[in-house]
């Protein structure tokens, strides 16, 4: 894929990457224990019925610069285990308010590094919340994993606590770009680490991120020859997104210096090129799966979903349920985002009380903006019958709502981008590095001078 520098310099602006609507720079503060709680209640009515929980382990043995997570760099034993007996202790509060003819079709695990902690103590975790809830045929239980703390024991007590997916944060395989970021270097090679995951009856995906210090466009084309060999079950090419205005630790990368952005195009442009002709199917931006994997398959049918977990396909899609500090629970109508001190946290939770960071609630309109815009992000394409039919709205009541003009999309059809008529908005393949500036057309929000974002490109 080749796109010209020009569309680069048009495109290259700050927009909102989308992995929810209103972003969480929207959110707000002063949300109270009550209405979280009227939150959680009220979700049991909403679609989709299906239950989805996020359990969030903070903790890091070392700081990774490029790092934009919530984080906390320790190897204090006495706290981890203080926080595991308050994360039980808050999932013990929080499911007897929801629904249990509701079925779990979801668990994910991220971080930090979940995989700091023991086996036995992530199989606790998740023994209680089988003994708690039914669930749905073949749900997806995934855990993000640094491979520098894996072994083959690990992987398959994983398997043992009904683990179906490892996701290994490789970032990138050489030496000098991992020192320059601080990432721990694993010892076990990942072909090896990917070939126990399957041997454990599990799937893996493997993370890259594009845009780190002493990358080239031939440099990451050597990494993703390496993942072609290695043959992962799904690849992830994430955008480095340097915002050194939130995440401090970001600024040392300066000092090395960071890839431009069409240097970073080109990156992009030879995963794709390359994992396409090795069969792989890219799904939405930066994800690749094979033919037979569902997330491929629900693309092909226009039926991918997303939430903050990641790509998911609409049986696997529920109203999200977040446990630990900065979780964020993702209901139809709410964002509800825990406190991020761990004190504070395990305190509150000690007095049977929810500490609420932020969070955000959507009025009819927002829902209706971020139905489109996971359209675009997810499926590549929009229909205004299938937005009318979800929203019971005439075509000319949802282009009233969001204020949509085919004017709006021209520029993109112009640059060749994509294709749109009265009935649907087609994207082309060159039109989904841009995914982002496309779906913020339909953003009210994207051009005020309030909410700072990374770069798209």
């Amino acid at each position: 894929m080749k796109i010209s520098p020009s569309l680069i310099k048009k495109y290259n602006v700050p927009v909102p990457r989308y992995t929810s609507y209103p972003p969480a720079n929207f959110f707000e503060g002063n949300i109270t224990q009550e209405q979280y709680i009227n939150a959680i209640e009220k979700s049991n009515n909403d679609k989709p019925e299906n239950i989805s929980i996020y359990i969030h382990i903070p903790f890091c043995k070392q700081q990774c610069l490029y790092c934009g997570c919530n984080n906390i760099v320790t190897n204090n034993k006495e706290l981890m285990h203080k926080y595991v007996q308050s994360l039980k202790a808050e999932m013990k509060m929080v499911f007897p308010m929801i629904d249990h003819h509701r079925k779990v079709s979801q668990i994910h695990w991220g971080g930090g590094t979940p995989n700091v902690l023991s086996e036995e103590t992530v199989a606790e975790i998740m023994d209680l919340i089988k003994q708690e809830f039914q669930f749905i045929k073949n749900p997806e239980m995934a855990i993000e994993c640094h491979p520098a703390h894996l072994t083959q024991k690990y992987i398959e007590k994983l398997s043992d606590s009904g683990f179906t997916r490892i996701s290994l944060g490789v970032q990138d395989f050489q030496e000098k770009v991992l020192n320059a970021v601080n990432r721990e270097i694993p010892e076990i090679p990942v072909a090896e680490l990917s070939k126990m995951i399957h041997d454990a009856g599990m799937t893996d995906n493997i993370d890259l991120i594009y845009g780190l210090p002493y990358q080239t466009e031939d440099s990451f084309s050597k990494d993703i020859d390496k993942i072609i060999e290695i043959s992962p079950d799904r690849l992830v090419t994430f955008s480095y997104a340097h915002v050194p205005w939130i995440k401090k630790a970001q600024k040392k990368l300066e000092e090395y210096g960071l890839p431009e952005a069409d240097e970073k195009l080109k990156m992009f442009g030879q995963a794709w090129h390359k994992m396409k002709q090795a069969g792989y199917i890219p799904i939405g931006l930066d994800h690749y799966a094979r033919p037979e994997d569902p997330l491929a398959q629900a693309l092909k049918n226009k039926t991918l979903h997303r939430n903050f977990q990641g790509y998911c396909t609409l049986e696997t899609t529920g109203q999200v349920y977040a446990f630990g500090v900065t979780g964020i629970s993702q209901f139809n109508g709410a964002y509800i985002q825990n406190i991020k001190g761990i004190e504070d946290y395990i305190k509150a939770i000690g007095e049977n009380k929810f500490l609420v960071e932020k969070g955000y609630f959507l009025n009819n309109k927002e829902k209706l903006i971020r139905y489109v815009i996971d359209e675009i992000m997810c499926n590549n394409y929009l229909s205004w019958t299938q937005v009318s039919d979800a929203f019971g709205m005439t075509r000319d009541e949802v282009i009233k709502e969001l204020n949509f003009s085919d004017d709006k999309l021209l520029s993109f059809k112009k640059d060749d981008l994509l294709d749109f008529d009265e009935n649907e908005i087609k994207i082309h393949d060159e039109g989904r590095f841009f995914l982002r500036n496309i779906a913020a057309v339909f953003d009210p929000h994207v051009n005020d001078s309030v909410h700072r974002y990374s770069k798209a490109l």
